[in-house]
Parts: structure tokens; C-alpha cells; sequence
């Protein structure tokens, strides 16, 4: 008898549906066909010994499975209960009128438990898209699935379980569909700009990245508050709407890390150790996976000690700053990750970390101090939007209980997402929805600049030398000022702040 049962497949973020053909005829052999990788060629151990546990057993015929298309690499132990249901199906155990209409995922225990599976929330996009009705996976991926509306979500503990939805003959208890709560979202970081003892011109820095969708470094001595300020930016960014959320979800999902349901609209943080491997930030390997900066999709990366990371770690990083993507060919399969993150980034001075620093003493020579500051690469830093410098604190302030009700995250958020509604009306019609990713032709357009603030920018890329990029960058960040100032045009002073964001380019360090 022949019996179709379907399951689904990942490949970079994309997920592929996947028709299990079992054949059983007479004979004496089990072949699994289609371009199965070894962890799906043990599940037949996996099964024979959770239906023997459970008192059944492999019909002792021929037993041919098929997984189409079979021109794509199937890896993992995910298509478990897939093939279980579809041998059992094709031996007459089964009743098979519902099997066309579900997805099923689940990786067996030898007594016959579900395990939980990676990418469940894609590859239920992906079933929703292609007609079918829901899903029958292990009740651990519940959760995740159930982001997805109007899909069948049926969740199960042990094979017996899907027996039991599929055939009541068979049936020890009756599944139903597992109720999906609505998902309720209430901002909550109990992180705030408020405990951040002085800083104004470091917040303002912020104010901006987030107002705009701007990239930030920090340069300053240890002990200022760099990894203090950059860990509370998701306080003052705005929530993920509904489409920022599934997308930011699935990545999650494939890579195994999905996030609690009450954080799923807040954007996510990223802040890998110095020592990450190119491949874990930006993703692939011999079973590819999204990287850290897909993670940070649609949130933050944050590199903290820049120059201790591997030259060739930050190479990487060029390419999805700018296209807010990242491709990967290899021998055995070409994939994409999508990567639209904030990136923020903090540096110390020097090596010792206390150059121009106003009561400690450098211990850096020129010459280690300017090997130190390149470590950082021209083209990297020119595709970072904010070089602020980071003052230590005026001793005062460490003591004073006061807050200033400005630099609130409170305050900061409101005012951000003022900005960010008059962008969002700015291009409603266009896909660009911030000011930093406005290509060229569009800057033009929405960031006209008078005679003086062109005669101003025209000395400051003289006298610093500055790239086209770097010129472009400094009239996003100036629009994004002057949306925060609810102005239609960009003046001076809006120029001139975003000059002063430059530090890096001015050449200050290693002379």
C-alpha cells in the first residue's frame, strides 16, 4: 500500500514542504530514499524501538520510503513522526483521510516521547500558504506555532497521541486542538536611561540611533557606562509591529532560540563574546544556521570591545551594514539570512584605555595607540552613522539622587516615536520606512540642505577628507535630528550635531 504522509524542511530561512511517500510491498528490506542525511537513516532504529515499546512493530516487509523532492538535502531527526505515522498508515494501522491535510513534525525517544524540533514557526508559514489545514508536533513547539492564525495547532506528548487524532481506533485519549491564547503585548525592560548617572550628550547619541535606525560606536575609557547605555537602547525603541515580530520569530525558531511570548515584540539584543567565529556571527556551517546577526534582526547587535574581535569578524559585518543581508554560497547549498539590525559597537582609547582621559595617565605610545584605533578598518567605521566620545562621569553626579526627566527612557520613547511616525508618513508609499536606509536618489529628495549648511559641509569634507558614504550619513543623521526637532527642513544646528557625531574621522588619535 501506498501512503503519503508531509513534513517540512529548512533551508537558510526558507522552509520547504515535504511529501514522505512509504510503499509497502512484499519482501524484506527498509530504504530511505531522497537525499536523506544519516540522522534520518537511524530513525528506523529510533522507530522499530518505539512502536516494539508500545507494542507494535515495523510490518516485516519491504518497506520503501521516498521523501520528495528528493533533489533537496533532508537533515535531522524532525521527520520521526512523520515516517512513523506514514509506515503505520501504509500497514493498514491508520485510517489516512486526514493525512493530507496536516504537517507533521517530531523527533522520537526509543519508548516513544516527542522531542521539540528547530524552524517549527517557518515551516507552518509555509504549510498555511500551501493549503494545508495545521500541524500535529510535539507539545513542547506549541508555543511558537501558535503565533500563526487560523492554523490547526495539535499538540502531542507520544506517537500514540497522533495515532489518536489521526484514527480513534487506535486512540487512548481523544487529541484536540490545542487553544491558542491571543498574544498580549505590554512594554516592560526593567531596564532605564534614568540610572545612567549624567551622559546627556551619550543618551542624545542614542536618542538618535533610535529615532532613526542608525549604527553607533563608542569611544571612551573603561568604567564610563559604554555596555550600561548600549544594554538599555531596546527601552526606547519601538515595539516590533505584527510582521517585525513573526520574521524576527522565525529566525528564532530555526536557530533553536525561540524567546518568551512577552518578549517577542520587543526587539532583540545580540551581544556575542570577542572571541565568536565568522561563521557563528554571520551564519551557515555544515548544517547552516542563522548567526548573530540575524538574530539581531529587526533589534541590536552589539559588539562590545570592538578591537578585540578578529579582523576578519568584523570584515564580515561590511556587507549586511550596508544591504541589511547577508548571502552565503557554499559547495553543497546556497542560502540568505536577512540582517537589519542597529549595530553599536564600543572602543576603548587606547590599549591601556586612558588616553585623554582627564585625571588618569596613558601609558600607550603613538604608535600602539594608532595600531590600536586601526584595528577598526576605514570602510567599517564609514558605515557607522554615531562616533560618540564617552566622558567619565563627574564625580558630583555619582552621588546625587536627582534624575533628569529628559533622559528618561520614558521621555526618550515618546519622543522617538514622534519621530518615527512623521518617517513612516514620509514613505508610506515606499519600502524604505527609516532615514538611515534611504538610498540615494531619496536623500537627495527628503534631505535638502540650504547655501550654508552646503558651504559648511563642503569645508568639514575637506578638511576631514571624507568618503561619499561618510557625506550621505551625515545628512540621514541630520534629517533624523530634524524630525526629532518636528522640523520639515534640516537647519545648521541640525547639520552641526550631526558633524559633531564624526569623532572618529577626525583623525584625533595616534598623531
Amino acid at each position: 500500500m501506498l501512503v503519503q504522509t508531509y513534513s517540512g524542511s529548512i533551508l537558510g530561512i526558507d522552509a520547504h514542504i515535504i511529501t514522505i511517500e512509504t510503499f509497502i510491498t512484499k519482501g524484506i528490506q527498509f530504504a530511505i530514499v531522497g537525499l536523506a542525511d544519516s540522522a534520518i537513516r537511524e530513525s528506523q532504529q529510533r522507530i522499530d524501538s518505539a512502536l516494539k515499546h508500545n507494542g507494535l512493530k515495523i510490518p516485516r516487509q519491504s518497506v520503501t520510503i521516498n521523501m520528495a523532492p528528493a533533489d533537496l538535502k533532508k537533515e535531522g531527526a524532525g521527520y520521526d513522526l512523520a515516517l512513523t505515522i506514514g509506515i503505520l498508515a501504509a500497514d493498514g494501522k491508520i485510517n489516512d483521510e486526514k493525512l493530507s491535510a496536516y504537517i507533521i513534525l517530531g523527533e522520537l525517544s526509543l519508548e516513544g516521547k516527542l522531542r521539540p524540533v528547530k524552524g517549527v514557526l517557518p515551516i507552518c508559514i509555509e504549510a498555511k500558504r500551501k493549503g494545508f489545514k495545521g500541524v500535529v508536533l510535539p507539545k513542547n513547539n506549541i508555543r511558537e506555532a501558535s503565533l500563526l492564525k487560523d492554523f490547526d495547532i495539535i499538540g502531542v506528548n507520544h506517537f500514540k497521541d497522533a495515532i489518536a487524532f489521526f484514527n480513534v481506533k487506535y486512540a487512548e485519549n481523544r487529541i484536540t486542538n490545542t487553544p491558542q491564547s491571543p498574544l498580549s503585548f505590554t512594554k516592560k525592560t526593567p531596564l532605564d536611561f534614568k540610572d545612567v548617572k549624567g551622559q546627556q550628550k551619550v543618551k542624545r547619541a542614542f536618542e538618535i540611533a533610535a529615532a532613526g535606525h542608525h549604527n553607533l560606536i563608542m569611544i571612551g575609557p573603561p568604567g564610563v557606562g559604554k555596555t550600561m547605555l548600549a544594554k538599555r537602547l531596546p527601552s526606547i525603541l519601538p515595539p516590533l509591529c505584527e510582521k517585525q515580530m513573526i520574521d524576527s520569530a522565525k529566525i528564532h525558531s530555526i536557530a533553536g532560540a525561540m524567546r518568551k511570548q512577552d518578549e517577542l515584540y520587543l526587539p532583540s539584543f545580540r551581544s556575542p563574546h570577542h572571541t565568536i567565529s565568522d561563521v557563528a556571527l554571520v551564519g551557515g556551517g555544515v548544517y547552516p544556521k542563522p548567526g548573530e546577526i540575524s538574530l539581531a534582526h529587526h533589534g541590536i547587535l552589539f559588539l562590545d570591545e570592538l578591537p578585540e574581535f578578529k579582523k576578519s569578524v568584523l570584515e564580515v559585518l561590511r556587507q549586511p551594514l550596508e544591504e541589511h543581508e547577508i548571502h552565503l554560497s557554499r559547495a553543497k547549498y546556497s542560502a540568505h539570512y536577512p540582517a537589519r539590525f542597529i549595530f553599536v559597537a564600543s572602543m576603548n582609547p587606547c590599549p591601556c584605555g586612558y588616553y585623554n582621559h582627564p585625571s588618569k595617565a596613558c601609558t600607550c605610545n603613538p604608535f600602539q595607540i594608532k595600531k590600536y584605533v586601526q584595528k577598526i578598518s576605514g570602510p567599517l567605521l564609514d558605515r557607522i552613522d554615531l562616533h560618540v566620545e564617552v566622558s567619565p562621569v563627574e564625580t558630583h553626579l555619582l552621588f546625587t539622587k536627582a534624575i533628569d526627566e529628559r533622559y528618561t527612557s520614558k521621555k526618550i520613547s515618546e519622543r522617538i516615536t514622534k519621530a518615527r511616525e512623521i518617517q513612516r508618513h514620509r514613505f508610506k508609499t515606499m519600502s524604505t520606512k527609516t532615514n538611515a536606509h534611504l538610498s540615494g536618489s531619496q536623500i537627495e529628495s527628503y534631505c535638502k540642505i540650504d547655501t550654508s549648511c552646503k558651504k559648511i559641509l563642503q569645508q568639514v569634507i575637506e578638511k576631514l577628507d571624507l568618503s561619499a558614504r561618510a557625506y550621505n550619513k551625515i545628512l540621514k543623521v541630520a534629517r533624523t535630528i530634524a524630525d526629532l526637532e518636528e522640523s520639515d527642513s534640516i537647519v545648521v544646528q541640525h547639520l552641526t550635531e550631526a558633524i559633531g557625531f564624526r569623532s572618529l574621522d577626525k583623525g584625533s588619535w595616534g598623531d
